[in-house]
């Protein structure tokens, strides 16, 4: 079995799990707001480990499309304190997603047990400061920046290209010393993306959980499942739980969500076909081997 040590709290990846997202950000596209402020936060997340989420990611900066950055100060000022915070409240582990060395020496110092990166450690320091720190990372595939980044997007191939830039992030981190086995990554639905690249992304990424590193997925409410549904951001559950559970049915083993208790519920569903249709291999595979024994036996 699997299981992360995210700063001295466990996460078990022995089958898929629902990582539960606060934004601690007045201009998120769908929660901007809601848990801005340290009470706020803390509600929000108590009530998420409440309905089962395995690993809460926490993050000060928006990454919308068209999102202007902030600074590494204003970032630490509106995280570190609901870490602290919620360190004594919650059993289960912290993320930080952020982008920002600094932000992530803090995040962890304050109890943050994960780091999840948009821009896949390429910030100056950022592979260093991530293997000082020791902690399982997440790391996203993102064209262009937030604020241009649905600015026509072109690729060739987006499976290839978003698969091999995810290789070449983990090649940057085993050289850093950082163990593939405690890395994640995120082929980063709507950065740099039209609905075309993520279809083809979801429909592929079995092909991601090919790569070493178990496989993240961030759909919940985007803007592609506004354009399939034509419903807004506070509007797309069902989709959600649909493109959620797709995902873990194709290989992800985290799935990124604003909506935990009905995620949760979705999955408790998909993980128990997956169980029984790998039961069903193994038993046949021991099927086939008792078979041919006793033909060898037979035979003799």
């Amino acid at each position: 079995m699997t299981v992360f040590d995210c700063n001295g709290r466990a996460l078990p990846l022995d089958a898929p799990v629902v990582m539960g997202i606060l934004n601690v950000t007045p201009d998120s596209f769908s929660d901007g707001g809601r848990f801005l402020g340290k009470d706020a936060a803390v509600r929000g997340a108590l009530a998420m480990q409440q309905a089962g989420a395995a690993i809460i990611d926490i993050g000060g900066e928006s990454t919308r499309p068209g999102a202007l950055p902030v600074s590494a100060d204003e970032e630490m000022e509106r995280v570190v304190p609901v870490i602290e915070a919620l360190q004594g409240e919650l059993d289960i582990p912290l993320s930080v997603d952020t982008s920002k060395p600094e932000v992530m020496r803090e995040a962890v110092r304050a109890g943050a047990g994960m780091i999840n990166d948009v821009n896949a450690l390429r910030a100056e320091g950022a592979v260093q400061a991530a293997a000082e720190l020791g902690v399982p990372l997440c790391l996203m595939h993102m064209q262009g920046e937030p604020r241009t980044m649905q600015q026509a997007p072109v690729y060739a191939d987006v499976v290839a290209e978003v698969k091999a830039f995810l290789r070449e992030r983990l090649t940057c981190c085993r050289e850093a010393g950082i163990p593939e086995n405690t890395v994640l990554v995120d082929p980063g639905f709507g950065f740099g993306k039209t609905l075309e690249h993520n279809l083809a992304l979801l429909r592929n990424l079995h092909q991601f959980a090919d790569m070493g590193a178990g496989v993240l997925a961030g759909i919940s409410r985007k803007s592609m499942l506004g354009a399939l549904t034509g419903r807004d951001a506070h509007h797309r559950l069902a989709a959600s739980i649909t493109a959620a559970a797709l995902a873990v049915e194709r290989g992800a083993i985290v799935v990124r969500v604003h909506d935990v208790a009905e995620t949760v519920d979705a999955l408790s569903i998909v993980n128990a076909i997956i169980r029984n249709d790998q039961d069903t291999v193994v038993q046949a595979s021991a099927g086939v081997g008792s078979a041919r024994k006793n033909a060898v036996n037979t035979s003799v």
